[in-house]
Parts: structure tokens; C-alpha cells; sequence
């Protein structure tokens, strides 16, 4: 029955479940400062600059950083949506639906007094020029009390409004951040733990990786389908790679955390391919003349 339900799940949904069970609750070590906000930071995993740096320092000059590099956190929510994979951290980032995020404080307008209208309508029916006057004062006096109030109201709000700033700003140190995962045509079918590493793995270091994948075994889709290519892409498969380039002329490993690293070079025709591969998923390559 378990398993007749799972197969009734749209795919992605099988993938946030996989994912789930493999990530939520565990702990990684980032290697960069993240910024404190829901925004976070945006991978695009199948582009040749995963991360838009000049956007990456708008965000944390303007909303500080929730989580240095090298500090340890747990991975507290993944979410699949049609282009893009949550990985959140810490609680996700300050600005969730439930997080109050503006810094203004309202404090309505003083009212006028009963006194004050009756005085206003009073006024323009009175013939006697020296009652006019003094009601006139009176009216004046009134106008200016409840102008006197406007003015300590709006100061009262100026500081609760600085204050409230100062408050969601040290919030926003506390509420974690997290990494957007960003596919162009779509998060792939199958996703795996493997593939969200490798996509992360200059960014996340992650400890309970104990399981490597080596080169040349077969691997779980990651980024794209599987099948022939006429030259590298990010996320295509070790096998993928030797179907289209054949055996690499060498290869070498690193270990990244508890992930191993595969740097390989392909020849093809008059180009010199230079790739690295996480878990048996491309992250990087580079081109060149033979």
C-alpha cells in the first residue's frame, strides 16, 4: 500500500519526500558568510557562474549575515518547487510568512475634541464681533493642543520605529538563511542527495557524507537526464562523460569534507576538456585548444 502511494506522487514530490529523509535534521558546516534573509542565497546549478556575486554582497550589506563561514547549522527545511530547490538552514532566513518585517510604526492623528467642532460650527452663525474673537482664540487654542499632540505622537512613532529596525535587525542575525538551488528548465526528475551535494559542494561541507560515489560507478540523474551529449554540462553524469569523450587521459582526486572530488581530462577532437566531477555529477569545466 506504502509503495502504491509513493508511485501515485507526482515526481517531485517523491524527490522533496527522498530528500527530506535524507537531509532535514542534520547538520552541515557552511563555507561562506550567509545572508539574514529568507532570500538567501541563489545557486543556478546548471549555469557556468553558479552564484551572482554582485547580488550576493547586496544582500548582505543590506540585511547583515546570519551565518559565517565555518559556523555549523542544521539544515531545518528542503522544499522542491517546479524550478528551484529550497535548502534551508537555521530556520530559512528572517522574512517568512509569519516574520514581521516592516520597521514602521503607526500612530494615528489626534481627533478633534467635541469642544473644538462645536466651536467650528458655533463661529460661523455668531454676529457679535467680540464673541467671535474670544471663541476664535478658544478655537485657536484647541487647534494648537491637538497640533502639539500630532507632534509628540509622531516622535513617540520615530523612536518605535527605530527601535522596531533595531529589533528585526538583530532578528534577523537569529533566523538562519539558506541556499536556492536554480534550475532554468526546471528541477530534474530524480533528483538525488547526491546531485543537491555537488550542486553546494563549494558552498556546504557536509559532514555525514560518508557514502562517496566513485568514478565509474553508476549514479543517480542529478541535474539532467542521462544520455548523449556533444559537449560537457553541468550535472551530466561520470558515464554520461565517457559516452561522449571515452576514457579520460587522467584523472585525480581531493577530498571536500567528506566528499571526494574527481578532476578529469578528456580529449575530443581538437579540444582539451577539463572537468570536475562530485559524487559522479559534473559541477565544473573549462575548455580548450589541444
Amino acid at each position: 500500500m506504502a509503495c502504491a502511494t509513493l508511485l501515485a506522487l507526482p515526481a517531485h514530490a517523491q524527490s522533496e519526500a527522498a530528500l527530506k529523509d535524507y537531509f532535514e535534521g542534520k547538520t552541515v558546516v557552511v563555507k561562506m558568510d550567509m545572508p539574514a534573509t529568507q532570500e538567501g542565497v541563489d545557486v543556478y546549478a546548471d549555469a557556468r557562474r553558479p552564484i551572482d556575486f554582485g547580488a550576493y554582497s547586496a544582500r548582505l550589506k543590506s540585511t547583515g549575515i546570519a551565518l559565517k563561514s565555518g559556523e555549523s547549522v542544521m539544515i531545518t527545511r528542503i522544499r522542491v518547487k517546479d524550478k528551484l530547490i529550497e535548502f534551508q538552514l537555521g530556520g530559512g532566513g528572517y522574512g517568512t510568512f509569519s516574520d514581521d518585517t516592516s520597521t514602521s510604526v503607526y500612530v494615528p492623528s489626534a481627533t478633534k475634541s467635541t469642544r473644538e467642532k462645536n466651536l467650528e460650527r458655533d463661529i460661523k452663525n455668531e454676529t457679535d464681533s467680540a464673541r467671535k474673537r474670544r471663541m476664535q482664540s478658544d478655537l485657536d487654542n484647541l487647534r494648537r493642543d491637538r497640533e502639539n499632540e500630532d507632534r509628540r505622537n509622531r516622535a513617540v512613532a520615530e523612536t518605535a520605529s527605530e527601535q522596531k529596525k533595531q529589533r528585526i535587525a538583530e532578528q534577523r542575525l537569529h533566523g538562519g538563511s539558506r541556499f536556492n538551488i536554480r534550475y532554468q528548465n526546471g528541477v530534474p526528475a530524480g533528483v538525488t542527495p547526491g546531485g543537491i551535494m555537488a550542486a553546494l559542494v563549494e558552498y556546504v561541507e557536509f559532514p555525514f557524507a560518508d557514502k562517496v560515489v566513485r568514478p565509474g560507478k553508476e549514479t543517480a540523474p542529478a541535474a539532467v537526464a542521462r544520455g548523449p551529449a556533444s559537449g560537457p554540462r553541468k550535472g551530466m553524469t561520470w558515464q554520461d562523460a565517457l559516452d561522449a569523450f571515452g576514457q579520460p587521459e587522467k584523472t585525480a582526486d581531493r577530498m571536500e569534507g567528506k566528499l571526494k572530488v574527481t578532476t578529469a581530462t578528456f580529449s575530443k577532437d581538437d579540444q582539451r576538456i577539463e572537468a570536475e566531477f562530485v559524487e559522479g555529477v559534473l559541477i565544473r569545466y573549462s575548455i580548450s585548444s589541444r
